[in-house]
């Protein structure tokens, strides 16, 4: 399902006259089936579903479940092929972390720095096309390395896009570190303190906004994660200001780590021959993990021989921290539950639906984002 497209989240939120005084959050009957989707296609195959998970971030699901298939062949990529991995997902970081800022202006009002954003994501799209030949899916892992490699010409077309967008994301952060109206909305709404994000499990930049030093790209060093220099970005508000800023400051750090890789790329072949990989794999399993743009995001793949998997279970970061963040809505107002809710970088098909319920006049309404943005909700 397309974020675009209603259902299948449902927010229900109790107030008390403008005060949240409960928050229910159901998930809904919308099941794509894609764990048993993957029992019924070949390992190849599958890789091409696994990047239909999400359609923001592609790259981290495929090469998380290109590891493990690895894992069970027993092979390894090629230096080469592990920094264009890296290359590629960091593109994917930029642009997921400019979207959901883009969508928090929205939220806000601000339609013009919404589009201003937007536009500038172009850029990145434009990376990602030119490095995968995707500009939304990639199709680019394959065990042992990827599909395309880069030349000269296309190594020096990326430094371009990124030495124009390094300008422009480090504006956009200064516009939200010192635009009054953007303060106001976001500066110590939906606070998450250091021991509530551990205890619930929230993972990703809403973990890291409230101090929790916690990235798989540090912990597993998979990939080439382990030679390109990076710093793990965290912050100790734990309020949505805090989470918008924090994937600013991860934005700008994943654009040096991608122009490191083009400065530095390992010189030899990245590309696999697929004649040369086996269509029947050997009885074994792994897990593997990604730091994905949202958070960690884990694969589980068991083989027992054959072209299939047995079984392969997916755990995506976004169903953490919505369905366990209900909790942080208590105390704020009607206005501040979209602007909590983003911070949070939702990712389910349309999340956007929502009840509310006045415990005053025990009236119910059922309105969507866009209603509650425009302050379109009447309870009557």
């Amino acid at each position: 399902q397309h974020p675009a497209l209603h259902e299948p989240l449902l927010l229900k939120v109790f107030a008390d006259g403008e005060e949240v005084v409960k928050v229910e959050v159901n998930t809904g009957y919308n099941h794509r089936g894609v764990e048993k989707l993957t029992e019924k296609n070949s390992f190849y195959k599958d890789i091409f579903i696994v990047s239909r998970v999400c359609g923001i971030c592609n790259t981290v699901h495929a090469d998380c479940y290109v590891r493990a298939l690895e894992h069970i062949l027993g092979i390894e990529p090629t230096p080469r092929a592990k920094y264009l991995r890296v290359l590629a997902q960091e593109l994917e970081r930029i642009h997921s972390h400019m979207l959901i800022n883009a969508v928090m202006a929205e939220v806000i009002g601000y339609d013009t720095l919404f589009m201003t954003i937007m536009r500038d994501r172009e850029l990145v799209m434009k990376a990602k096309e030119i490095l995968t030949g995707g500009r939304v899916h990639a199709d680019y892992f394959m065990p042992g390395g990827v599909r395309r490699d880069i030349d000269e010409v296309k190594r020096s077309r990326l430094l371009d896009i990124l030495n124009k967008l390094e300008p422009r994301l480090k504006y956009y952060k200064k516009v939200f570190e010192n635009d009054p109206i953007l303060i106001k909305r976001m500066l110590d709404v939906g606070v998450l303190k250091p021991l509530q994000v551990t205890t619930h499990g929230l993972v990703g930049p809403v973990l890291r906004a409230s101090g929790i030093k916690s990235d798989a790209r540090e912990e597993d060093k998979y990939d080439a994660y382990n030679e390109i220099p990076f710093n793990v970005i965290t912050r100790r508000e734990g309020d949505s200001l805090a989470r918008m800023l924090l994937r600013w400051e991860e934005a700008i750090e994943s654009l040096n780590m991608s122009k490191y890789i083009l400065e530095h790329l390992p010189s030899g072949n990245a590309v696999v021959n697929e004649k040369r990989l086996p269509r029947r794999f050997p009885e074994g399993e792994a897990f593997t993990r990604v730091e994905a743009p949202r958070g960690e995001l884990t694969y589980y793949v068991m083989s027992k021989g054959g072209d299939k998997p047995y079984r392969v279970k997916i755990r995506t970061p976004s169903f953490n921290n919505i369905i366990n963040s209900a909790f942080s809505y208590l105390g704020y107002t009607i206005a501040d539950v979209p602007v909590i809710l983003v911070s949070y970088d939702p990712c389910i098909s349309c999340m956007e639906r929502a009840v509310f319920i006045d415990l005053r006049k025990g009236t119910r309404r059922i309105v969507t984002l866009r209603e509650l943005v425009l302050k379109k909700v009447k309870m009557s």
